[in-house]
């Protein structure tokens, strides 16, 4: 199974995934998706329009039809029955990571330049001990962690609310990172903070793991909840 050449090298096989890191002329939303966006502004539309197209050609991989691809609560994205998925854009960047239902239960990915935290961001999505964490990592590193946290927290959420429907807030989710040899990708631990949820007929539900990577001036991170 083929894969994007960036966001696919942190994702496991089974798992389809396309990106756009240019933004292709003519590029159209479905008509079933047009209502979608029929008020929002340019940038809008081409990072709906790219990122859709992208869950497209991943459904190709997995011997999908192409179909419109609709928002559900909080707008997430609907896939096709039987299908789970997560999308992402930022500046120059669009991605899908879709796979069966019955090899995976959810997958969350998201994407970030690599860069830091607009000023005052930080204390709002991370907690006391996350930042004493990065105070010393960003100065070993020399890497945007900041960022990093903030991405990982996103693919979090994205992984977390199809299986719940519930709101996750950054202070929600303990995130700790390794770093490989190679210092430019890793994996994360999310330990989630709100008490008593069950999915699949009783499994409570406390924890994710994921992967991250920085390259090409992007910052991705992904999970896999299987």
């Amino acid at each position: 199974m083929g894969s994007a050449r960036l966001i696919g090298q942190i994702l496991p096989s089974g798992v389809a995934s396309a990106e756009l890191l240019d933004y292709p002329e003519g590029l159209r939303p479905f008509p079933a998706e047009e209502h979608l966006i029929a008020k929002a502004v340019e940038k809008r539309r081409r990072d709906f329009i790219g990122a859709r197209h992208c869950a497209r050609q991943a459904l190709a991989q997995l011997g999908e039809p192409q179909v419109a691809i609709g928002k559900g609560e909080r707008g997430m994205p609907m896939f096709p029955q039987g299908i789970v998925g997560s999308l992402t854009h930022c500046d120059g960047y669009r991605a899908a990571a879709l796979a069966h239902r019955l090899r995976w239960r959810s997958i969350g990915i998201d994407a970030e330049p690599h860069d830091t935290l607009p000023d005052g961001v930080l204390d709002s999505v991370s907690l006391p001990a996350e930042r004493d964490w990065l105070r010393g990592a960003i100065a070993d590193t020399g890497l945007h962690l900041d960022r990093l946290l903030f991405c990982a927290k996103e693919a979090t959420y994205k992984a977390w609310f199809p299986l719940t429907l519930r709101w996750l807030g950054f202070e929600d989710a303990h995130i700790t990172f390794t770093i490989d040899a190679a210092g430019s990708t890793g994996t994360f631990h999310s330990d989630l903070l709100i008490p008593g949820q069950v999915v699949d007929g009783g499994v409570p539900l406390t924890s994710f793991d994921g992967r991250w990577a920085i390259t090409e001036g992007l910052i991705l991170t992904a999970i896999e909840v299987g």
